[in-house]
C-alpha cells in the first residue's frame, strides 16, 4: 500500500472510531440521565403488589407474583449494569484506536506533502487542529465514563453505612465486642464460667457477663446492679472434644450436610411422600418466623433460624416428633443496628443455615449478628461483625471444623473469611481477599493430606488453610453475583455461576482442568459423587456431566426451578424445585426418575437427612417423611 492508499486507510479508521466513540458516549449519557431520574431498584408495580398483599396475606398467588416481578426487575437492573461496564470499556478502546489512528493519519499526511508548501503557518494551524480535537474527544470520553461509573455505583443507596447512620445517627464504631449473658450453672462455657460470680441466690443480684475485644485480648467485665464492674482475663479453655469425621459424616451438621459438600451417607431415605395429604408424613412443626435457611440435624435434634423485621430467633426441634424445644432471641448484642439492614424478599434476614458441632450451635443474620447456644438452649456467646453491604441481604452459611466456625464475609465493599473460636466467639483469624461481593457458603475439603476451607466469589475460586487463614491456591474464573457454593469430589473442586462457567479445577495446582458454559445455576450448588457432576438451574433444567472429562451426560427439564441445593443420599439425587416437588434420581450416567413426591407447599431450602428420613423447610411448617 502506497502512502496515499495508507493516509485514506488512517483516514477512514479515523473517522470510523470516532462516530463509535461518539454513539457510545451518547448512549452511555443517555443511560445516566434515565438512571438518575428514576430509582431502578424500586418498581411502583411492586409497591403496588405489596399493598395488595397487606390486605391479601394469604395470596400465594400474588405472592409469587411479587418474586416474579422482583426477579425480573435485578436481572434487568444488573444486566443493565453489565451493558454499562461493557460500554465503558468499549469506549475506552475507540478512544485509544481513534488517537492511534489520528496521530498515524497527520504522520503520513506530513510525508506526502511537498516540503514547498509547508509553511509555519500551515504547520500551526495543523498542530492547534490536532489539539483541539484531542481536547474534544479527552472531555466527551472523561464525561461518558464518568457516567458510566455514576451509574455503576447506584448501589450505594443500599449500603450498610446509611442503615446504620439511619438508625443510630451515627457511624458504628470499629471495635467489635463479645457479649456473654449465659449463667454459669450449664457447665457449657469453658472458657467464661470459672468467671462468672455465683455470691448471691437473687436472680436480679447475678450479675451480667460482658466479653470485649479489647486491644487484641478477650476481657471479662462481671456488672452487677449498683455499677460495679471488674475486669479479668480469660481463663484457659479446658479442654474439649470436637467431633471428627466420622461423627460429622453420622450428622446434618450445616448446610448441604457433612463438610458443606452436598453429599449425605444416611442410608434408607424415602422416595415417596405427599405433605398435603400425610403420606408418609411422621411430623409438621410450624416454624414461628419465616427464613430460606435449610435445616441442621445433630444427634436426636433439629435447628433452624427465623426472624421478621423485628426480631431474629433460634429453634430447636425434637427430630423425632416436632416438638419444639426451645426458641431464642437473637437480641442484646452491642454494635447490632437498631433497624435491620434492607434486604429483599427472596433473601430476607436469616438467608444463612446455622451450623453445630454438637456441643453448640452457631447462627448468622443479615444484621451482621453471630451468636452461640448450647444444646439445651443456654446463649453462650454473641457478638456483631458489622452490617453487611449487601443489596440482597447477607447469606453465607456457617460451618465449623474442630475450634473454629467459618464465616465468608464478601460485601460491597470487599471480601474478607474470617475463624472464630466456639468456645469464645474470638476472632482467630481473619484474611482480606481480593473477591467482590457474593452469597456463596465456604465448604471443607481434604486436599493433599489436610483440611482447606473452599470459597467461590467473583472473580476467584480460592483454598484457605484452616489454621492461619492463608490462601494456598486461587484461580480467576468467576464472575457476577456467586449464589451457588462450590463442591469437591474426586480430588476436583468445581464451582459455577450464572453467566460465568462451569469449571473443574485442581486445587494442587491451580490450574483448570475442563469448563462448560451452556447450563449454570444462579442459586443451586453443584454437588458431585461417583463421578458425576448435577447441575440445577433456576429455569428448571437439571443437568448430569461426567466430573472427569466434563461431558454431559444427560438432562431433565421440569416446570419449576430450583434454589435448594441438590443433594446425594443413599446412592440418589434429591433436587426440590419451588414448587415444592422433590425430583429424585438414580446416581446414573443416565436419567432414571426414582420419584417426584410432593411437599405441599413452595420448597427453597436444602433438604436434611437422618437413617430413614428426610427433613425438609416449607414456607410455614418444616416436615420429617419416612417411611
Amino acid at each position: 500500500m502506497d502512502k496515499r492508499g495508507k493516509l485514506q486507510f488512517s483516514q477512514t479508521i479515523v473517522i470510523t472510531a470516532g462516530a463509535f466513540c461518539i454513539v457510545v458516549a451518547m448512549l452511555l449519557s443517555l443511560n445516566f440521565w434515565q438512571v438518575s431520574r428514576n430509582e431502578p431498584l424500586e418498581s411502583k408495580a411492586l409497591e403496588a403488589l405489596v399493598e395488595r398483599l397487606s390486605q391479601e396475606p394469604q395470596n400465594d398467588a400474588l405472592k409469587q407474583e411479587m418474586r416474579n416481578l422482583d426477579l425480573l426487575a435485578r436481572k434487568a437492573y444488573f444486566n443493565s449494569q453489565w451493558q454499562v461496564k461493557t460500554g465503558a470499556y468499549l469506549l475506552l478502546f475507540g478512544a485509544i484506536v481513534f488517537a492511534i489512528a489520528l496521530r498515524y493519519y497527520y504522520s503520513v499526511k506530513a510525508r506526502i506533502e511537498e516540503l514547498g508548501q509547508q509553511v509555519e503557518n500551515e504547520t500551526v494551524a495543523r498542530l492547534m487542529s490536532q489539539k483541539w480535537i484531542i481536547i474534544a474527544g479527552a472531555g466527551v470520553l472523561i464525561l461518558a465514563l464518568a457516567a458510566s461509573y455514576m451509574t455503576v455505583d447506584y448501589l450505594k443507596v443500599y449500603s450498610s453505612e446509611s442503615v446504620s447512620a439511619e438508625a443510630s445517627g451515627e457511624a458504628q464504631p470499629e471495635e467489635i465486642e463479645v457479649i456473654e449473658v449465659g449463667r454459669g450453672d450449664s457447665g457449657q462455657l469453658a472458657e467464661n464460667k470459672e468467671s462468672v460470680s455465683q455470691e448471691s441466690p437473687a436472680e436480679e443480684a447475678r450479675p451480667t457477663t460482658d466479653v470485649a475485644l479489647k486491644g487484641g485480648e478477650v476481657v471479662i467485665a462481671n456488672k452487677t446492679k449498683g455499677g460495679v464492674e471488674e475486669k479479668s482475663p480469660v481463663q484457659k479453655s479446658k479442654t474439649v472434644d470436637f467431633p471428627g469425621p466420622g461423627q460429622i459424616k453420622a450428622n446434618h451438621s450445616g448446610f448441604r450436610g457433612p463438610f458443606g459438600n452436598g453429599v449425605s451417607f444416611m442410608k434408607n431415605i424415602p422416595v415417596d411422600w405427599d405433605g398435603a395429604t400425610g403420606r408418609n408424613m411422621l411430623w409438621k412443626a410450624e416454624t414461628p418466623r419465616q427464613g430460606y435457611n435449610s435445616p441442621v440435624i445433630w444427634g436426636d435434634k433439629a435447628f433452624l433460624t427465623g426472624s421478621d423485621a423485628q426480631i431474629r430467633e433460634v429453634y430447636c426441634f425434637d427430630k423425632n416428633s416436632g416438638k419444639m424445644l426451645w426458641s431464642k432471641p437473637v437480641d442484646n448484642i452491642p454494635g447490632s443496628p437498631a433497624k435491620p439492614p434492607k434486604v429483599t424478599d427472596d433473601t430476607g434476614l436469616s438467608a444463612p443455615t446455622l451450623t453445630t458441632d454438637g456441643q453448640r450451635v452457631y447462627a448468622i443474620f443479615a444484621t451482621g449478628d453471630i451468636i452461640s447456644f448450647d444444646m439445651d438452649g443456654n446463649r453462650v456467646w454473641a457478638r456483631n461483625l458489622g452490617v453487611p453491604d449487601n443489596h440482597y441481604g447477607h447469606s453465607s452459611s456457617l460451618i465449623c471444623w474442630k475450634d473454629k466456625v467459618f464465616v465468608q464475609y464478601d460485601t460491597n465493599k470487599g471480601g474478607k473469611v474470617l475463624a472464630l473460636n466456639t468456645l469464645s466467639g474470638k476472632t482467630v483469624w481473619e484474611t482480606r481477599r481480593s473477591s467482590k461481593i457474593s452469597w456463596a457458603s465456604p465448604v471443607l475439603a481434604e486436599i493433599s493430606g489436610k483440611m482447606q476451607l473452599v470459597l467461590s466469589a467473583d472473580p476467584i475460586v480460592a483454598g484457605y488453610d484452616i489454621d492461619n487463614g492463608k490462601e494456598l491456591w486461587a484461580v480467576d474464573c468467576m464472575m457476577g453475583e456467586v449464589g451457588p457454593s462450590p463442591a469437591f469430589g474426586g480430588g476436583l473442586v468445581y464451582a459455577a455461576n450464572e453467566y460465568a462457567r462451569l469449571a473443574a479445577i485442581n486445587p494442587v495446582d491451580g490450574s483448570i482442568k475442563w469448563e462448560e458454559d451452556e447450563y449454570m445455576p444462579e442459586v443451586a450448588s453443584p454437588v458431585v459423587a461417583n463421578g458425576l457432576l448435577f447441575i440445577a438451574t433456576s429455569y428448571g433444567v437439571f443437568v448430569c456431566y461426567d466430573a472427569v472429562t466434563g461431558d454431559k451426560l444427560w438432562e431433565e427439564e421440569y416446570n419449576a426451578g430450583f434454589y435448594a441445593s441438590p443433594v446425594i443420599a443413599d446412592n440418589k439425587v434429591f433436587a426440590l424445585d419451588t414448587d415444592g416437588v422433590m425430583h429424585i434420581l438414580e446416581l446414573s450416567r443416565e436419567a432414571k426418575v426414582v420419584g417426584e413426591p410432593l411437599l405441599g407447599e413452595e420448597g427453597y431450602a436444602t433438604p436434611a437427612f437422618s437413617d430413614g428420613r428426610i427433613y425438609i423447610r416449607g414456607k410455614e411448617y418444616l416436615y420429617c417423611f419416612g417411611e
